[in-house]
């Protein structure tokens, strides 16, 4: 291993690997250094259940904002399922029916809207994914170039309305504005919501642009299922980054960053088998969090910048899907696209309030995906066989500010009874009764909180995008005068460079961050 080189990395997840990559590619000596024994971060398959073959997409699990160009740049080999059907939404006290959004039969989507009482929303909610659609083709294009302005961008959308509705107000009047009905405004309120403790009228807006990320991936706002779990994406991700000539170290706990200035290289201090070395290099790119970085740099944050996930993660192995309480859709409908449950307008907003208020909701709201419908090569021949198939529930308002060293196991266990209540609450049978036991007699059932997932991947108070969103542009009087800040990655220091979820643009599993970060280095050699 050498000791100098272009460009260290700190931290092995997607961003990282794609940085590296990319710097690789371009003749760059580059060093990757991971704390932990495996690469891909979040992005990455696991055998979470001991005795049963099932690769599961342990902590993130969709893919809607990795640009193609990415792909075909780094030649990587991934392979993304579009599923058929939108979203099925039992009704709350009523699970017997619910609205099933089919993508391929629009009239079907309307007759589901009637048997809930909510056939006028129909058309509302084309127009509001129709409208939603219009900003994503002139916003999707911009998130692989250097940052526009606010007014650069405004410019672009050319749709005074849209702007208006969905970027300066609060985005409960525009989600009014399409629709009424309780479920059909709830369906679309989850999008905001996501890792993000917010309500559909907060003033800050963080809703706002987390539903913009939700609704502009690939222009079209699909969420595709990765052939072969999460782990196949990140791996592409290391290979190309290995056969382009990074190297990728594990095992490697980097324990201090020094920045160096504008003459001086910058180096890092990283212990390796049990060793202290330092490492130096023109560029040092932070694959992590800008708490942590803070951190490693000496100069840590204010208590009130650090961030805060607020969701718990289930996984979970079945011996079959679970029977429905509405009997007019079969169980592969209803899982093959996003199960929404106990997410109507109204009980997002209460879930909201108790949690707010220090407490588990009643009801948790929860998202629930089946990988293995779409992709069953997750799950090993016998399993496949017999039926078996894996969920991934993403329960909402469950703040960080709920979790403590002391009392995590006991909040893990109510967050995740919760879960099972609210998925008990609009089927026809227990899901107990069709959960797997593991090889010590166990129910297949793996709960991670914020604070599992801070422990386990260094990621600030849980929060999954390392810290608040941001929008796809920066403010009109913003400083774009280095080519960092042209693409959202600057820090304090000029050789010390974000290129993860906590750069501009990022967030979920995009590699914009690591692409960006390459490109501003790229960018000031010329």
């Amino acid at each position: 291993m050498l000791t100098q080189y272009d460009a260290v990395i700190v931290g092995g997840g997607h961003n990282g690997l794609v940085a590296a990559a990319y710097l690789a590619k371009a003749g760059r000596s580059v060093i990757v250094l991971e704390r932990d024994d495996h690469l891909g971060g979040a992005a990455i398959s696991a055998d979470a259940f001991d005795g049963h073959d099932a690769r599961l997409s342990r902590y993130s699990y969709l893919v809607s904002l990795l640009p193609q160009r990415i792909i075909d740049d780094l030649g990587l080999k991934i392979e993304l399922i579009r599923r058929r059907y939108s979203s099925y939404t039992p009704v709350p006290g009523s699970p017997e029916k619910g609205l099933l959004v089919d993508k391929v039969d629009a009239a079907k989507t309307r007759a589901s809207f009637e048997s809930i009482g909510e056939g006028s929303d129909a058309e509302g909610f084309d127009r509001l994914y129709d409208d939603t659609t219009v900003l994503a083709q002139k916003l999707w294009p911009t998130v692989t170039e250097p940052l526009l302005t606010r007014s650069e961008t405004k410019s672009l959308v050319a749709n005074a309305e849209l702007w208006d509705r969905f970027i300066e107000r609060p985005l409960g009047s525009a989600i009014s504005h399409y629709v009424s009905g309780d479920v059909s405004r709830g369906v679309v309120l989850t999008d905001a919501l996501i890792g993000t403790f917010s309500y559909a009228d907060d003033p800050s807006l963080d809703q706002n642009r987390c539903f913009l990320y939700h609704v502009v991936g690939g222009s079209t706002g699909d969420w595709d299922v990765p052939r072969g779990g999460m782990g196949a994406v990140s791996g592409e991700m290391a290979r190309a980054a290995r056969e382009a000539g990074a190297q990728l170290v594990t095992g490697a706990e980097v324990v201090r960053v020094r920045p160096g200035t504008a003459s001086e290289r910058a180096s890092v201090d990283v212990i390796i088998d049990g060793a202290e070395t330092t490492i130096g290099a023109e560029h040092v790119l932070a694959n992590v969090s800008p708490w942590v970085l803070g951190q490693l740099l000496g100069k840590p944050l204010p208590d009130d910048e650090r961030p805060a996930g607020s969701q718990i993660k289930v996984n979970l192995l079945l011996k079959r899907l679970p029977k429905l309480a509405d009997s007019t859709i079969t169980p592969e409908q209803a899982f093959g696209g996003t199960f929404h449950i106990n997410e109507t307008y109204s009980q997002l907003q209460s879930a909201f309030d108790q949690a707010a208020a220090g407490r588990v909701p009643d009801l948790l709201p929860c998202e629930i995906y089946c990988h293995s419908l779409s992709d069953p090569s997750i799950l090993g021949p016998e399993l496949r066989e017999s039926g078996a198939q894996t969920l991934t529930v993403f329960g909402l308002h469950a703040p960080h500010a709920l979790t403590t060293p002391e009392n995590n196991d006991r909040v893990r266990e109510e967050l995740v009874a919760s879960v099972l209540r609210s998925l008990n609450s609009v089927l026809a049978e227990p899901i107990e009764d069709v959960v797997l036991m593991d090889a010590h007699g166990r129910p297949c059932i793996e709960g991670k909180t914020t604070l599992d997932l801070e422990l386990a991947l260094n990621m600030t108070g849980g929060n999954i995008f390392h810290g608040p969103l941001s929008w796809p542009w920066v403010e009109d009087d913003e400083d774009l005068s280095t080519p960092a800040a042209r693409w959202g990655v600057a820090t304090d220091h000029p050789r010390v460079l974000m290129c993860g979820s906590g750069s501009r643009r990022g967030g979920a599993v995009s590699g914009i961050g690591g692409r960006s970060a390459a490109m501003a280095i790229m960018e000031e050699a010329n």
